[in-house]
């Protein structure tokens, strides 16, 4: 399967996404906040990032735009995973060029086909 980020300063969130995604057999790993997860995709080159958009330290917007400003993660599928839910939301985070948008708290049916739905190269 998939190796898998997930960035989210909230551990519960973290711990939710990660075991739904294990349990799904994909490979994930987990950052805390914004650089560490920067940090994470330099290193590990996962096939999709999932990312809050609300963090302490660097948000989710300026870490998308550091892993779009470097030559090995510029490609790299990052999609906002956020409990911004408001109308309207969805569109500004696709516009700051994330490839995808997830809402919290995550329906784990709908999360796992969104999941899919992004490895294979279609929307969530």
């Amino acid at each position: 399967m998939a190796k898998i980020l997930v960035v989210d300063d909230d551990p519960r969130n973290l711990r939710l996404a990660a075991a739904a995604l294990e349990q799904a057999g994909h490979e994930v790993l987990g950052a805390g906040g914004g650089a560490e997860g920067v940090e994470a995709a330099l290193a590990h080159a996962p096939d999709l990032v999932l990312m809050d958009v609300q963090m302490p330290g660097m948000d989710g917007i300026t870490a998308l735009k550091r892993l779009r400003a470097a030559p090995r993660t510029a490609a790299l599928k990052v999609v906002a995973l956020t409990a911004l839910a408001m109308k309207g939301d969805a569109e500004r985070l696709l516009k700051e060029d994330f490839d995808g948008y997830l809402e919290t708290p995550i329906r784990y049916k709908e999360f796992l086909a969104s999941v899919a739905a992004l490895l294979a190269g279609t929307s969530a």
